[in-house]
């Protein structure tokens, strides 16, 4: 039997996947015939509707892709949708701390009694499952990345990788620069982000880390990073035309 992802980040094996903007179900079946770990849909950076969300959704169960997506917005009300349709899980900005942090948990776990409950939905087999079966199924399958892209934040790190319900904290980089008010790369960046893995070591928590390049997954892998979203789809589509065209130049 296959192992859900949220096992195998849970057992913090090496896990590679990418951001996916281009709202196409093509897209997510490509990735997955590639052979990522997992993508993520990127509500937050690019216009991509709950329509649209639902064939990319059913393209991922097509081709055994794992799928979770991040979007915008200070509440938690979309993340029950999207698990509806199918998605493994959600990757939420800006989490500040636990209390916030929790409240991505009540939206995801049927146990904590604050999800909207209905097994009618693709992730319910369209009422193949009983509602039990289906609450079972849903808590143990749906994952939680809370993403530490806040210079307070890193005062909550350790109150937040105590949360059982929280899978992972995420490391963005960029907003996390942006918020501290130093350079990208920089050794306080650097610093910040050897803080997070910390935290997630002292919890037993996996962390994870956006990466633009896949040749800095190594070296963040020693220091203890599990899982990596590298780039993008449209970040490889333009990398591999720039050297296509660059072959005219040679």
């Amino acid at each position: 039997m296959t192992r859900s992802l949220k096992s195998r980040i849970r057992n913090k094996e090496l896990l590679i996947g990418t951001f996916i903007k281009t709202p196409a179900p093509h897209t997510v079946e490509i990735l997955g015939h590639a052979g990522l770990d997992f993508a993520v849909i990127d509500q937050e950076h690019a216009p991509i509707s709950i329509s649209q969300m639902d064939m990319m959704a059913l393209a991922g169960r097509a081709v055994g892709l794992p799928l979770l997506s991040r979007r915008w917005g200070k509440g938690r009300d979309w993340i029950a949708p999207l698990l509806d349709l199918g998605l493994d899980g959600v990757m939420v900005p800006h989490v500040m701390d636990a209390a916030d942090a929790e409240a991505v948990c009540d939206a995801i776990k049927y146990s904590r009694g604050k999800r909207g409950l209905s097994p009618s939905p693709r992730a319910g087999n369209y009422g193949g499952m009983s509602i039990p079966v289906y609450q079972n199924t849903s808590d143990a399958r749906s994952i939680a990345m809370v993403q530490i892209e806040d210079a307070s934040a890193l005062d909550h790190l350790d109150a937040i990788a105590a949360i059982e319900d929280v899978d992972m904290m995420f490391i963005g980089p960029a907003d996390l620069s942006q918020s501290m008010g130093c350079a990208f790369p920089s050794d306080d960046l650097t610093a910040a982000i050897d803080r997070i893995i910390d935290a997630g070591k002292r919890a037993g928590m996996a962390i994870g880390l956006f990466v633009g390049d896949a040749s800095h997954i190594p070296a963040w892998h020693e220091k203890g990073v599990t899982l990596f979203v590298c780039g993008s789809d449209q970040a490889m589509l333009r990398k591999s035309a720039t050297q296509l065209t660059a072959v005219k130049e040679s």
